[in-house]
Order: C-alpha cells, then structure tokens, then sequence
C-alpha cells in the first residue's frame, strides 16, 4: 500500500528532514498526503555569546554555555537565523496528525531530531524516520517501518557538543593571552595542526645524504629467446599480452618485447649497496653492514666493470594476485577525491552531499564499507552486463570493517537505487558526474575477480678487473587477467608510487644465460626530507591514529586552513609560523590534550557512552575538575583516560578547569620564539612573524619582518641574513639634487612610500620640527621598481595646475580617499593617480564647470548577511568600504583581515571581529552618548511623520547645533589622541 493512501485514512503527516534539497527529492516520492518540510540544519545549540544565555543565568554559565556546576546541564538557545524556521514549523505541526523526524542516521542527525522534538513539544505521534538513501523504494520503506528515537545516540553526540564547547572556551582564551587574539583550539583541530607543525620539524630537522649507484643495461651474447616459446629450464616472462586498463581506459601494456634488460646494482661483494631508504633523517646511515658509495667509488667501480663478462645468475618467478578494493566510506572517498580530482575533503563532502540529497549516492559520511543484499546485487548485475561473466567471481565479496567502533547501520558510500545508473544515465556534469563515476566505479570493481599475473626477480652476476664481486637485480610484473583493474584502480599519494596497474615486462632469460653489458651509468642521489601532508594523506593519519570521527575531518581541514595555522603549497599542507607558537604552547602546557594517545582514548570513551557502557556526567566531571572515580564509568584499567588531561610533564594531572587557571608559568615571549642560528631567532609577534638578532634597543639590534607564505622549512640562517641585511625594509634610491638629502623608498605598516633621510640634529618636536618630505607609491608602481625620478615627482605633490578667472588657485593632490582636485574648500575626485601629473588647466575647469554631486553616493548593497550579532542583536553584515571589505551590525565597524575574504568568512567570524573592534573602543564615548539615545527613544512611540520629524529637526537652534559640533570635535579629538597612543603602545610592545 503507497504512503499516500495510507495517509488518507491516517489523516496528514509532517515529515521534517534537515536540508530544503532533500525535502524537495522526498516529497516527490511520498505524495499529496505528505508534508515535507527543512529544519535547515540544526535548530538550536550553544549560544555563541554572553547576550544569547537568558538573563536567569550568571557567572561561569554565560560564558560558557554550560553549567559545568549542576551535571554539565548545557544552556541550549534556537539560533537567531532559525526562529522563522521554528515558527513555521510549529505552525504545521498545529495542522498535522503524526510527525516524522527523518533527520540523516548518525548520532548528529539524531540530536538534531531530539531537539527538534525539545522545541517543537508535538502532541500529536512522534516517530523515527531512518534512511541512507533517498530513492522511492528506500523512503516508502522508511515511513512503513519507523523507530523510536534512541537516546544513547543523542547522550553521546551532545557530550561530545559539551567536551569540544569546554575545550574551546577553556583553552582558546588562554592563546589570545598569550599568543595572539582571534585564535582559536579544538579537541581536534589543535591535534590536526600539531601533525602538520611535527612534520615541518621533521623537515626543518632533516639532513640530505648523497648515495650513488649503477645501473646496467644488459643484452645476450646470443639474443633473447623469442616471445611465446621458452626455451626448456627459462622462466617465460612474456604473460599473455593482455590489455591493461585504468578506469576503464585502455592504455595497451607490453605490445613487444623488450630488447634489453635494465638492472640495478643490488651487491658488492656480498654487502648491499645502498639506497635512500638506508638513511636516517640526520644523513647517517642506519646500518654499518650496506655499502654507501660516494662519486668517486662509484665511478671507479664502473670502469672497473667495462671489460666485465655477466650471467644470469637466478630467475625467481611467483604467481601475483591483487584483491578489489572495498567500496568507499567517507575517509577514503576524501582521498580518492583529492587524489584522482584534486577535489579538497571539503568540496568533495559538498558534492556528495548534493548527491545525497537528489537521489544519486547513499548516504556521505560513512565508516562501513558493508554493502546490503541489494547493493550487491546491482553491483554483480552490472560487471556481468558491462565486462563479462568471467569478470565476475562465484561468490558475492563482503568487507570487513577496518574503522574501530564503525556505525555499522550505513553501508558503504555507493550508486543508489537496487540498479545502479552508469554515469552516462545520470544526466550529471561537471564536479558532480566526475564525483559519481568515481564512486560507480569503485562500487563496480568491488564485486569483480582478482587481478592475477605473475612477478619475477632476475640477479645477474659479474667479477669486475679489481676483483670484486657485483651482482645486478631486475625486477618485473606482468598481468595476465586484468579483473577488477579494468574497471578502477586506485592511486596513491606519492606521485612517485607505481600503480596497480602498472607492468614492468622482462625479456626472457634463464638461469646461466651469458649477457654483456651495453652501458653501465653512474647515478648520484640525495634522500628527501619526509613528504608534507596533503588533505588526503592527513585524512588517512587521522584515520589511522584513531583520532576524531571520519565524518568531521573535512570540516577540521577547513578550520585550521581558515584559521592561519596551514596554507597551501599546491595539494601540500604547510604550517604557518603561527601554528608552531600555537603548538609549542599547548605541548608544553597541556601535553595530554594534544597527545595522540590520549585524544584516541577520549574517542573511544565517546564511543562507549554511545553504547551505553559509561555515562556522560561523571566523565565530563573527571575531565573538567579532574574528579577520581571507580566503577563501570572508567575505561578498562581504570586509569580514567581523560582525567589524564595535563601537561606531559606530570605537573599537572588535574582536570581542564585547573590548567586554564594557573598561567603564570607560561612565558608568552618563549612559546613564541623559536632559535634559527648565528644568534638569530624568529619571533612570532601580534603582526606576523619576524625575525630579530641582538636585544631590543641595543646598539647591534636587528629585525626585520618575515614574509607570511614563507614555509618554515626554507627559513635557513642564510635566508634570515639577508632579511636583517635590510632590517627596515629601505630600499635607498640616490639624492635629491635640491636639497642633498638621500631619498628612501620604504614599506610601511599602511603600505609602501617613499621619504627623505633629515640631517642628524634636525628637530623632530616642538616649535621649529621638521617633518620630513613623505608621499605614498601609487598603485601602479611597487618598491622593486620605484626610481628617483619617481620620488621626486611624488613628493613634488601637491601640484598647482593653474588658476581660474578669478585668479583661484587649482591644486592636483593625492589623499586618503585618493587623487583629486582642490580650490579652495571645494575639491573634485580624479579617475586614476597619473592624472595627477597629467591633467591641464582646461581639463580641471571642465571638472570644475561641472555640478558637484551633493550628498553621499547611493549606499552599496550588503556583500554578505552573518545574521544577528549575540552582543547588539542587530542584523551583521559585510559591505565593501574605501579601504576594503568589513563588517558592520549598523553600529560598529570592523575591517576583514588579510586572512579573511568574504566569500570564506563565517557568522562567527563576523561577529569576533566586532567584538575584538568593541574591546579596543572606551566604553565611556559610548556612554557620553546615551542621552542622544535615550532621546531618540522617547519619540520613537510617537511614530510621527516624515515631515514632522524634519521640522521638529529645523526648531533645532543654531547655538544648540554649534555647541553639539563643538563637544563632539572635542570628543574626537581626545579619542583620536588616546587612540593614537593606544597604537603606539601596541606597536611598541607587539613582540613581547
């Protein structure tokens, strides 16, 4: 029977799901009877700020959102973005019979559908709803065989909210103190940056060795046996010609024999020689029993070898046998994604989720690679259909789970539906298809035979004129039945690694066979500093270590790379300065909470309060006070794994709450000063790193600032000697000719300029001061190329154009707000800076001649909306300004920094800004203008007319308006003066 003659007798039912994509796809599949609607992700959760926790709470509470002293009772509030949402929903509720909450089947879907059942209070039947794909069949079965909601889930994903809520807040104040504001840490992003920051080290650490080697290119005295018939006692290495695909491709392997046979010195007398693997990262070599050839001996050994007879000493065949790959789950879809696409874990999430929501894939965020009946079914459908029965084994394959405490009720990601559409079907394009096919085939290839082939090891042996004993080794792969390589293959993220499917086909050679030796070459190598992390290999050491869920890794990646603490190299992940200050603090201050260990065993007893082994209170208690405790709510062993929490030392094995107390111990100079050499150390200060040699304002004192994209690997001594060479940044450009003062171009905080050099003794202050000549670089123009020429002609600004009739002088100026024309009070706006130099008498006068633009241009629409501030309450956000992007609730304004965009900016984002912005304002200018507000306040209820205000506005006095300017210029004045020595202070202390 269909859901919709169900619901005629059953009355309407209302079916809430979490994305408007998706409610869209399954209305069309339950009908009439149904209503469908999004709650839009989640509905409500931890306030972001002090303004959003109701007014009955006080203390620790409003700052944290948790009421760690009464059982960890979480302060939840409906977010400000959502409440329309809520209303509506309730509205419907008002008009239904039964609700469905069919929110996505992991332990986040299932709290968004208890809070959803907290906020809504339904009186009417309330009923589970589960599915991992939205096909027809799936989602009437889901409506036929609902469940109840399962409360284990929702205690362990909200302790989990409340664990990363405490960690947060707790730790991240404890940066901006110490560090730099704006900063943040998390239960894992903090661990994830600390693998990124380890392997720089690793880098930074590393000694390149150099090793040599020889490579032979051997050929028989008598020619190779032909392909296809071996002679008796020869190991046939020819295969069977068979064609080798990837991915379906059909790129054609060993169409002919090779004509030669190229070896690589394995032995010299008996010791291996050796190669980069033998090496240890300072360039020592690991083991005394291998032969490290330098140049010299290497070439020595070659000539050694020219007149050299060779044979084959041993040909070692074996059978090769490569098994199908399991279907994706989340993590290794991310890596194949990035791998095959160069998709980021983030986007490839972002398209599967559409995939999801429109029917295509089953659900995204995975860790099975279980397949159902029907799954299978579909899949060995298909590989008969598109390869052929003998692609297809006897028996269906099933996989064994590899992720520990893997939520086995979702499958493997795969095709949806019990017959799965072959890209070309789908009607897909773009990222999209490209996305599906990848996991269609995966799928596909999961249910076909082995890959089968043979491999074979060939040693050839010589005695060189010195005397000494080499041997050669050969190795080679042929496939003979390519199986599930026909279908997909998988790749690798050392672009250097040979692919399943690649063969190495070998002549044919027998034991004893003569050979000469065509060439003999001489190689030089040098070991390479370990490979940095790209998104796919960090996801796969997160994986591994256990650490985190898989379905979070994508948004992690995105933090610490929104954040500062990682760029981009390429596809490679490389920590900022920043990071190893971050990172240096948090291992020496709270080592347990960075340890890998340790963050793995707090996933695990997650996972065990999700299984209803241990409870949520008490365990949140012995991690925040540090409580000792007994009994079945401790981890086997009863060590009480995250009570551990501390610093690696043993100084602390208390909870959270007492290492976020006690700070005294941290210097914020030396968790932020890392030693380079020759006296040189690099600081990471409030505005980017720098690099500094000698005691600040001493005689010999250099600094001189770093460049941000710099990786910390390519900072060597050398590099920081020529950074301090120019510590100021001056690039000299020659001498005035007028006045013999030099001329400088520098890079200033707000850009580069260029300025003359005063005389010693010229007075800077008081009466008679100088200040010297200064005018900032055009746009145009950079302080690689700048001239002298250049700026003189700058600092000849303003320039006088000519007069008018009424004998006014016309002066072409560069400001603040950029070129522009003056007479008098009266200025006009020029189009570019050349026309400072360029434009004539005539041209001003026809500016002139014509009306002045009265008033302020038309406002700009808003670039983006954030939302309500939780501080103001008032709508947040971000508009284009004269000096870039920035923030606003109407109130307060706030620049985007350079590590901010807009496209990339979040809610929470936005609203630290303001907050930062509100902190550096006195609260008393605020506070001089209340009775300004409080006047406006009291007319607002009046509701008079336009025209009523603008009179009342007329009545104003003309002394009242004086006095009004007059205090409010004064008060600027005193505000720009504290903030100017504000600045100065900040500026002066920024390295400490």
């Amino acid at each position: 029977m269909s859901p919709t003659s169900e619901t005629a007798k059953g009355g309407r039912r209302l079916v809430i799901v979490e994305s408007p994509a998706k409610a869209k796809t399954i209305k069309g599949y339950l009908g009439p009877g149904y209503i469908v609607e999004a709650s839009v992700g989640h509905i409500r959760d931890l306030p972001n700020g002090a303004a959003e926790v109701p007014e009955k709470y006080t203390g620790e509470v409003r700052r944290l959102g948790v009421d760690v002293e009464h059982d960890f009772q979480p302060i939840y509030v409906v977010n400000a973005d959502k409440k329309a949402q809520v209303k509506k929903l309730k509205d419907l509720l008002k008009e239904s019979d039964e609700l469905f909450l069919a929110t996505d089947e992991d332990r986040e879907g299932e709290a968004i559908a208890w809070h959803l059942q907290e906020v809504l209070k339904p009186k009417i039947p309330v009923k589970r709803m589960v599915f991992h794909e939205i096909t027809k069949e799936a989602i009437r079965a889901a409506v036929a065989n609902p469940r109840q909601l399962n409360q284990k889930l929702v205690d362990a994903q909200e302790t989990r909210r409340i664990l990363d809520r405490l960690y947060g807040y707790e730790v991240s104040p404890v940066l901006w103190k110490k560090v730099m504001p704006r900063l943040s840490a998390g239960r894992v992003q903090s661990v994830a940056t600390r693998l990124v920051v380890e392997r720089e080290r690793e880098r930074i650490a590393f000694r390149s060795a150099e090793y040599w080697d020889l490579t032979g290119t051997f050929s028989p005295t008598s020619g190779f046996a032909p392909a296809g018939g071996p002679a008796s006692g020869r190991a046939e290495f020819e295969g069977s010609g068979a064609t080798s695909f990837e991915g379906g491709g059909g790129r054609r392997a060993g169409a002919s024999d090779p004509s030669s046979l190229v070896a690589r010195l394995q032995t010299v007398d008996g010791r291996r020689v050796a190669q980069g693997r033998d090496f240890d990262s300072l360039g020592q070599l690991k083991s005394a029993n291998t032969l490290h050839l330098d140049e010299a001996n290497a070439r020595a050994l070659a000539a050694a070898l020219e007149n050299t007879r060779f044979s084959v000493r041993s040909v070692e065949s074996k059978p090769y046998r490569r098994s199908p790959y399991a279907p994706f789950r989340t993590t290794t879809l991310q890596q194949e994604a990035s791998r095959k696409l160069g998709y980021g874990a983030k986007a490839t999430m972002q398209i599967a989720q559409k995939l999801y929501e429109n029917g295509y894939i089953t659900y995204m965020r995975t860790d099975s690679t279980t397949l159902s009946d029907t799954a299978i079914a579909a899949a060995r459908a298909q590989v008969t259909q598109l390869y052929g029965a003998d692609y297809l084994p006897p028996q269906p394959r099933t996989y064994a789970g590899k992720v520990k405490n893997a939520q086995e009720a979702h499958e493997a990601i795969r095709p949806s539906g019990d017959r799965f559409r072959t890209p070309a079907e789908t009607g897909l394009t773009g990222d999209q298809f490209r996305l599906y096919e990848l996991i269609w085939k995966r799928t596909v290839a999961s249910q076909m035979k082995d890959a089968t082939g043979n491999s074979v090891t060939v040693k050839i042996g010589g005695t060189a004129a010195d005397g000494r004993d080499v041997e050669f080794t050969a190795s080679g792969k042929t496939i003979t039945f390519h199986g599930f390589l026909k279908a997909y293959v998988e790749g690798a993220d050392d672009p250097n690694a040979e692919l399943d499917d690649r063969e190495r086909r070998l002549p044919q050679v027998g034991e004893g066979d003569a050979l000469i030796a065509e060439e003999i070459s001489v190689d030089g190598h040098a070991t390479k500093p370990p490979a940095r992390y790209t998104e796919a290999s960090l996801v796969k050491e997160l994986e591994e270590r256990e650490i985190g869920r898989p379905s979070t890794y994508a948004s992690i990646i995105g933090t610490i790379l929104d954040r500062g603490y990682v760029f981009k190299k390429g596809t490679a992940l490389v920590p900022s300065f920043l990071s190893f200050a971050v990172v240096n603090l948090l291992e020496k201050h709270f080592g347990r909470l960075v340890d890998y260990d340790f963050t793995a065993r707090m996933e695990d007893d997650l996972d065990r309060i999700a299984r209803g082994e241990a409870r949520s209170v008490p365990w949140l208690k012995r991690f925040y006070f540090g409580e000792t405790g007994h009994g079945d709510d401790l981890p086997a062993g009863g060590t009480g794994g995250a009570a551990e929490a501390g610093n690696g030392d043993g100084d602390h094995l208390g909870g959270l709450k007492e290492l976020v107390t006690d700070l005294g111990a941290i210097d914020a100079r030396e968790v932020s000063s890392f030693p380079v050499g020759d006296g040189i150390v690099l600081r990471v200060g409030r505005y980017g790193p720098y690099v500094e040699r000698g005691e600040k304002d001493s005689e010999h004192h250099q600094r001189a600032d770093v460049p941000e994209d710099l990786a910390p690997d390519e900072l060597t001594v050398e590099f920081a000697e020529e950074l301090l060479a120019k510590p100021s940044g001056d690039f000299e450009l020659g001498t005035d000719p007028a006045t013999g003062r030099p001329i400088v171009a520098k890079d200033g905080r707000y850009g580069p300029y260029v300025t003359e050099i005063l005389p010693e003794g010229t007075p800077k202050t008081g009466k008679n001061a100088v200040k010297p000549r200064t005018a900032s670089l055009f746009k145009s123009m950079s302080l690689d190329t700048v001239t002298l020429d250049d700026a003189l002609k700058l600092m000849s600004l303003p320039r006088v154009v000519g007069t008018d009739a009424e004998g006014m002088e016309i002066t072409a100026q560069n400001g603040r707000y950029g070129p522009y024309l003056k007479k008098g009070t009266d200025s006009r706006s020029l189009q570019s800076e050349e026309q400072l130099f360029t434009i004539t008498l005539e041209e001003a006068l026809a500016i002139y001649a014509q009306p002045k633009q009265r008033g302020r241009a038309a406002a700009k629409p808003p670039l983006k909306e954030l939302g309500e501030d939780p501080v103001s309450g008032k709508p947040v956000v971000v508009k284009d300004g004269r000096f870039g992007p920035y923030v606003t609730d109407g109130e307060t304004n706030a620049t985007l920094r350079s590590g901010d965009s807009v496209e990339a900016i979040t809610q929470e984002r936005g609203f630290e800004l303001l907050a930062e912005k509100r902190a550096k304002v006195p609260a008393k200018k605020t506070a001089k203008k209340a009775p300004a507000k409080k006047t406006a306040a009291k007319k607002a209820p009046a509701k008079k007319t336009a025209a009523a205000r603008t009179t009342a506005a007329k009545t104003t006095t003309a002394q009242k308006t004086a006095a009004a300017r007059k205090t409010a210029a004064t008060a600027a004045r005193t505000a720009a003066t504290k903030t100017a020595a504000k600045k100065a202070t900040a500026s002066n202390g920024a390295e400490d």
